[in-house]
């Protein structure tokens, strides 16, 4: 079992990077914040699991142990795959994730694109308990309505487009969508690649 890495990433997507480890390129699928936050050549730590399947080794890293914990809970929600783990881990916080375990609320988890109404519940239901709300001040800082965008935009370069036409996409796009995309890196991104995809993308570096 790997879990944990710590290595330089050395190719960065919207939902996965690769991290070198002695001389290994590892790809590991993250959330949307964790890849807006990488750029290439960035000493990059995860805290990883390794999903074994009869057609494929899949690693998914997190920031910290109590994300890490959070998504194998999750896994263990019956309809609940490493997908649509990841999904929820990329919308909510860890503290979000455990408030609405706590009050029974499965409408946060309704919100997540690949749950649906049942699974939303079952979530709720299997997890009661499980997960407890970290202590104040513990964990990373999560993202913040103020640097959604700012993460959309990071991650945009990322992919190859310039820093200006990433910022006035996303910051046009913001203003056409709901409240809950915009409040959503995952949501956000998505919004803004459907306007820029027809695009062809700007050389960056050469």
């Amino acid at each position: 079992m790997i879990s944990s890495l710590r290595g330089t990433a050395v190719h960065v997507d919207a939902d996965s990077v690769v991290v070198e480890v002695g001389g290994v390129g590892l790809a590991v699928a993250v959330t949307p914040q964790i890849a807006a936050g990488t750029h290439v050549g960035a000493a990059l730590t995860l805290h990883t699991t390794l999903i074994v399947r009869e057609d494929a080794l899949s690693l998914f890293g997190f920031e910290s142990r109590e994300e890490l914990a959070v998504f194998t809970h999750l896994l263990s929600v019956t309809g609940v795959g490493p997908k649509s783990a990841l999904g929820v881990m990329a919308t909510l916080t860890v503290p979000q994730i455990a408030d609405a375990v706590a009050n029974d609320d499965d409408a946060p988890f309704r919100r997540v694109s690949g749950i649906g109404p049942k699974t939303a519940k079952l979530i709720v239901v299997q997890l009661a308990g499980k997960i407890a709300r970290p202590a104040a001040g513990a964990g990373t800082a999560r993202t913040t309505a103020t640097a959604i965008p700012a993460q959309v935009v990071q991650a945009l370069v990322g992919l190859g487009w310039s820093e200006r036409t990433a910022a006035e996409t996303v910051d046009a796009v913001a203003q056409t969508v709901g409240d809950a995309d915009r409040a959503s890196v995952p949501a956000l991104l998505r919004a803004t690649l459907a306007v820029l995809g027809p695009a062809r993308r700007e050389t960056v570096g050469g």
